[in-house]
């Protein structure tokens, strides 16, 4: 397997930060920005969780061109590419059941396996767009440009951060009618369990210098394009919205997922029956790199909640509030509620708080 190889050989990075926790207290939610599916008739500004920030004149989007590569370069040796980018020659750290090549930079280490698009960044599941293709006697691997560029790069080569003063746009999935999947062994449903999240991760923000706006700060629904306007009209630095998973039947699955809009040229890993286009250009495509970034130190630091179980950085194209954000956005699902064992830790306030905690160290550090 991928990952119990990859393991032995993380490299342990060293995060920086101030991180200031708060005490666990109740909080008495205020008024909706917005009445459930209204943009009109409403208050001149939404209310943020702390002092409001003036409004910045609206930027645009960066231009996003569509994605064109010659046939002759959609295939790209991995030992060139990282020869290209300064990197270390990758090695192979297994050949059974199937080869498995790791690179490594000052960043950590990713690691891929021949005919499988899961990767591994620093002990984390990641999934590629294409499968990587074994070559010259197994002894290096073929990769698409394209994951090289939107996958590899972003997390080898670059840093993310984020600074305290910055705006941030907090979503609590469902609200109001919209239930969202309830608790497989009873206690409430998601639209309850995500709006306490979304508050208790406001409140260690603002203490950390944040500025934090809600979508919703209590039970009613709200639009999905209405929560993409909130973003615009603030101009939030960033977006993040919280929900919980259902398994759909089947298999029962839990742990976290952690998304962000599919880079154009690829197919998603989630559909959920929407139409996936490779081609098609989204607004928030203008943000590729940004947006894994955010996704990986936000994934990272859930992970290290106890007994967290990782099903990955993933990638979609369906989810509304992801698609025309003019800024990195990511949707984090913080567990599966259809699973009764995971339900029974989501119920726990506790370990809400613990969720809460863990998005504001990624965003503080």
């Amino acid at each position: 397997m991928l990952k119990p190889v990859l393991i032995s050989a993380c490299l342990t990075l060293a995060l920086t930060g101030c991180y200031t926790p708060l005490p666990k207290k109740s909080t008495q939610p205020g008024t909706d920005w917005s009445e459930p599916g209204t943009l009109t008739n409403r208050a001149p500004a939404p209310a943020p969780v702390t002092t409001p920030v003036v409004a910045a004149p609206v930027r645009p989007a960066p231009a996003v061109a569509p994605v064109r590569i010659p046939p002759e370069t959609t295939w790209i040796s991995l030992s060139r590419w990282a020869a290209g980018q300064g990197l270390a020659t990758p090695w192979r750290v297994a050949a059974a059941p199937t080869n498995t090549f790791a690179i490594v930079s000052p960043r950590g280490i990713f690691a891929l396996q021949a005919g499988s698009t899961t990767a591994l960044w620093n002990g984390m599941e990641l999934r590629l767009g294409f499968k990587p293709q074994a070559v010259a006697g197994w002894t290096n691997l073929m990769v698409h440009t394209l994951d090289l560029q939107k996958n590899l790069a972003p997390l080898l080569t670059g840093r993310s951060e984020t600074n305290s003063g910055q705006v941030l746009v907090l979503d609590a999935g469902h609200g109001g009618a919209n239930f969202g999947t309830c608790s497989a062994g009873g206690g409430g449903c998601e639209k309850s369990f995500t709006l306490d999240w979304a508050l208790r991760t406001a409140r260690l923000l603002e203490t950390n210098g944040w500025t934090v706006y809600l979508t919703r700060t209590n039970d009613v629904e709200v639009s999905l394009p209405a929560r993409v306007e909130l973003a615009e009209e603030v101009q939030a630095d960033l977006f993040v919205s919280l929900h919980f998973n259902h398994s759909g039947g089947g298999p029962d699955p839990a742990g976290v997922e952690t998304y962000c809009l599919t880079p154009v040229g690829m197919e998603s890993t989630l559909t959920r029956g929407y139409p996936d286009d490779p081609a098609e250009v989204l607004p928030n495509n203008a943000f590729d790199t940004e947006n894994l970034r955010l996704a990986a130190r936000v994934h990272r630091e859930l992970l290290a909640i106890a007994g967290m179980r990782d099903r990955g950085i993933r990638r979609a194209r369906f989810q509304t509030v992801l698609r025309g954000q003019n800024r990195p956005a990511i949707l984090i699902e913080g567990g599966f509620l259809s699973n009764a064992a995971e339900a029974r830790r989501i119920v726990d306030p506790d370990y809400r708080q613990e969720l809460a905690e863990a998005v504001a160290r990624a965003l503080v550090k």
